[in-house]
């Protein structure tokens, strides 16, 4: 069964900035950017659709975070890979949500960081041990 999701985009005021952090984070989670095209950058696993894309908003007002309670989550393969996405966004203007590691409240086995890119937005890494 395809995913339900075919894509997320995030608004931003400085895509050229915002790309910048989201190369960093997407790289250890195996994307990249896809293309660019009038102010949107756009990333998703190689030789796939992209799956998420960074714009200017459609009305001309500026972009805000997302609203409180939204997120995006993005998968990961192992636990390796979370570390390394929390190391990125830090590295790249990111703040710590949560850092890597174990969340039983979730259930057995899954391993989860959290940050914000630097423009607000709330993102997770995780990875769900089989």
């Amino acid at each position: 069964m395809p995913s339900i999701i075919s894509y997320v985009t995030v608004g931003s005021n400085d895509t050229k900035q915002l790309g910048v952090f989201y190369d960093a984070v997407l790289a250890p989670l195996g994307s990249k950017r896809a293309w660019e095209h009038a102010g949107w950058v756009a990333y998703g696993p190689k030789g796939e659709h992209a799956a998420l894309m960074l714009c200017p908003p459609f009305n001309g007002e500026a972009a805000e975070p997302m609203g409180n309670g939204n997120m995006i989550g993005l998968h990961a393969d192992s636990s390796e890979q979370v570390d390394a996405f929390h190391a990125a966004a830090l590295a790249n203007g990111g703040t710590c949500e949560g850092p890597p590691g174990p969340r039983p409240v979730y259930g057995e086995g899954y391993y989860v960081a959290y940050v914000r890119d630097p423009q607000g937005n709330k993102l997770s890494a995780f990875y769900k041990a089989p």
